[in-house]
């Protein structure tokens, strides 16, 4: 009974956490949604036909991306497979990675935005920009994403190691086998007698007919 309740509050608190990135995912897409209409926006005024840039496509992919992780930690939270958590805490692990390292190739190379193609939309300035002028909340966001991460990846290796409730699984196996055997037992008896009644009258009819055909020949 313990275990199923410290089960249920690590499967909730893994959920909860994981909502958090995929909170920042949705944000990430609407954001990515939002420059892809301002740039059509500028396409149209102009009469001129341009590919959309990378930066634009990046969002959206990435938004995209953090929505199924989140898909698939409820779904491994849910289940409590192994498999499924081991799957889905690699996946954050390499993401944490990633995360990481343009986070040390920006503070670190002074010359980090030579390593990212030229933005013709300007959209990837405007980011920049915006980020600077913002940098406490942003720095907060980013903390708070990466900790949720960080956190998904612990509460998924306790879940793990305390695996899928097998008792819940027992019991309904018990309840499902159960009343399937119990009609086969009323059946066989309640058509126990009837069977017997009728073997028992044969074999005392066909008794009397040989004590029958007995007498008759001793007398004939």
């Amino acid at each position: 009974m313990a275990g199923r309740m410290v089960r249920s509050c690590v499967q909730t608190a893994l959920k909860a956490v994981n909502s958090v990135v995929g909170l920042a995912g949705m944000a990430v897409i609407l954001y990515a949604l939002w420059m892809l209409r301002a740039w059509y926006r500028e396409v149209t005024d102009l009469d001129q036909r341009f590919p959309v840039p990378w930066f634009i496509y990046t969002f959206l992919g990435l938004g995209i991306f953090l929505c199924l992780v989140t898909c698939s930690g409820h779904i491994a939270a849910e289940t409590a497979n192994g498999h499924c958590l081991s799957c889905y805490m690699i996946i954050v692990f390499v993401l944490i990675i990633l995360e990481g390292a343009i986070t040390v190739d920006v503070f670190l190379n002074t010359n980090w935005e030579e390593d990212f193609p030229p933005d013709p939309s300007g959209k990837f300035d405007e980011f920049k920009d915006f980020v600077r002028s913002n940098f406490e909340i942003c720095e907060w966001v980013g903390l708070s994403v990466v900790a949720a991460q960080v956190l998904s990846i612990i509460l998924g290796m306790v879940l793990r190691t305390l695996g899928p409730d097998r008792e819940t699984d027992y019991d309904s196996d018990d309840d499902t086998t159960v009343p399937a055997r119990l009609p086969l037992l009323r059946n066989q008896s309640q058509h126990g007698p009837d069977y017997a009644e009728p073997n028992t009258s044969r074999r005392s009819d066909s008794w009397k007919l040989r004590i029958l055909d007995k007498t008759l020949r001793t007398e004939f």
